[in-house]
């Protein structure tokens, strides 16, 4: 069953112990960082702040960081079940019979069943404030000490394609300039960074509405961070992940339209070819990354519910709760990774490599150079076009044992014949790269090599004992006083 909005996920965290609140006076700049990192490195709960110093309004933190967070976040045992609704939507071919036809109705209704519904108002419009507002009623977060300022970590910012009105939900971070002005963090990739492009392109415009959503069902919220293509709505997946139509209510001061169960919803504009220095933000890299100049968000309105809840995330030294996040859409979107490269197994994007710094893929190898095929096809897909490392493995090896993938690749690769190097678009806060967006990747072919490949030598078997020995052992191992195993 989905969640109605925030407060009933917060109610299910509690439930399943995976909330703890905190009724100490903790202040939003740096304590609640600090005790949201300690949380999190320690597998310990979300945090509901609820005497925020210099706010009543409470702060919730971590609410997805662990791997059983995510579950009752999504409405799942395992986020493996997901996986596998996905598989059996792409799976679905033209019926040929009257039986083919009533198969796919349940499969049918439940596509139907995920597109927005429009309401005519919800509780995000409880409290509409036209005039003598300000974004800092809200305990927005001053995460880190180097940090250019107060940053709101997760928002649903929605904007729309100028030139086929389709609608994008995206996750930018928002500095907080003052009381009715915000930075507006659209990434040159991003899809929101590409509607402020055609805005600008056109010049017909002297405004581009733009609508913040802070806090919702957790499905709603998380569908922001998707790397869906543009074509598809997040909204629509969000109502497909949770089994039930996003309420959507248009807003005050445009036609843009925001989950109405939504806490917090910021309505503004961006005014084309305005910019203002941003940053720099302690990111999800570890570094801070560097200032530059980013279009500025003016708030014309909020509106909030009553007694609002403040949603906010901490991103910094991995892992943190943007890897538990990452690691479900590592599982979620396999399957569509598997139906273009279908000889792909498996893929890890581990902690450590903050998602775009390094993807380890096992194969199953048919062919001479196929692992090379593999890294390519993975730079020409998507947001994987930021991978900047690469490792590509046999299928019998365990990507998500990263001891397991060090050990077998190092064994597997002469550095000169199977590391290659490509230049191509880089994630921009990679500040490692020669220019910004721009820099080189290395795809690592850490395969079994076979003399098709060049490889005249002999390849060893890796050293296994036999599954007799191991069964008795196992028996002897009990009876000597070793332990279970």
């Amino acid at each position: 069953m989905a969640f109605e909005d925030l407060r009933d996920f917060i109610d299910a965290l509690e439930r399943h112990g995976e909330l703890k609140r905190v009724s100490l006076e903790v202040d939003p700049y740096l304590e609640m960082t600090e005790f949201a990192d300690r949380s999190v490195k320690n597998n310990g709960p979300a945090l509901l702040f609820e005497n925020p110093k210099g706010s009543h309004i409470p702060v919730l933190i971590n609410a997805f960081a662990s791997t059983r967070r995510m579950e009752i976040a999504l409405g799942v045992d395992s986020i493996q079940e997901i996986a596998d609704r996905i598989v059996g939507f792409l799976e679905m071919q033209k019926p040929e019979s009257l039986l083919d036809k009533l198969k796919m109705l349940p499969k049918l209704a439940e596509i139907g069943s995920a597109f927005p519904k429009l309401v005519s108002t919800g509780p995000c419009k409880d409290k509409i404030r036209r005039e003598r507002f300000s974004v800092n009623y809200f305990p927005v977060l001053h995460c880190w000490p180097g940090d250019a300022g107060r940053f709101i970590t997760l928002p649903m910012v929605f904007s729309r394609d100028p030139e086929t009105g389709k609608r994008n939900c995206g996750m930018y971070r928002l500095q907080v300039f003052d009381s009715q002005t915000t930075g507006m963090h659209w990434q040159k990739h991003k899809q929101g960074a590409e509607h402020y492009r055609r805005v600008v392109a056109e010049g017909k415009q002297t405004r581009m509405p733009v609508a913040v959503a802070i806090g919702a069902d957790p499905v709603t919220m998380y569908s922001a961070i998707l790397p869906l293509p543009p074509s598809i709505d997040e909204m629509l997946f969000a109502g497909f992940l949770r089994g039930k139509a996003v309420e959507m209510v248009k807003c005050e001061t445009s036609d843009l339209e925001v989950p109405a169960n939504s806490e917090i919803v910021l309505e503004g504009y961006v005014v084309p070819g305005e910019l203002r220095r941003e940053g720099p933000f302690g990111d999800h890299t570890g570094f801070y990354s560097l200032d530059d100049d980013y279009p500025v968000f003016h708030i014309e309105c909020i509106s909030h519910r009553k007694n609002p809840i403040y949603a906010t995330t901490i991103v910094g030294p991995p892992p943190m709760e943007d890897f538990f996040m990452g690691k479900a859409i590592e599982r979620i979107f396999l399957p569509l990774m598997r139906m273009q490269l279908p000889e792909v197994r498996d893929i890890c994007m581990p902690a450590e490599g903050i998602f775009h710094n390094l993807m380890l893929v096992s194969i199953r190898k048919s062919y001479p150079g196929q692992a090379r095929k593999v890294m390519h096809s993975i730079w020409g897909t998507g947001q994987a076009m930021f991978s900047k490392c690469i490792v590509v493995v046999d299928e019998d090896v365990d990507v998500q044992n990263v001891r397991e993938v060090t050990w077998k690749a190092l064994n597997n690769i002469d550095p000169q014949r199977d590391i290659e190097f490509s230049m191509g678009p880089i994630d921009s806060l990679d500040h490692a790269s020669r220019m910004p967006n721009y820099g080189s990747k290395m795809g690592v072919d850490a395969t079994t090599k076979w003399p098709s490949e060049g490889h005249s030598r002999r390849w060893p078997n890796v050293i296994k004992m036999s599954p007799e020995v191991v069964q008795r052992v196992d028996e002897l191992w009990k009876r000597a006083g070793l332990g279970s195993k």
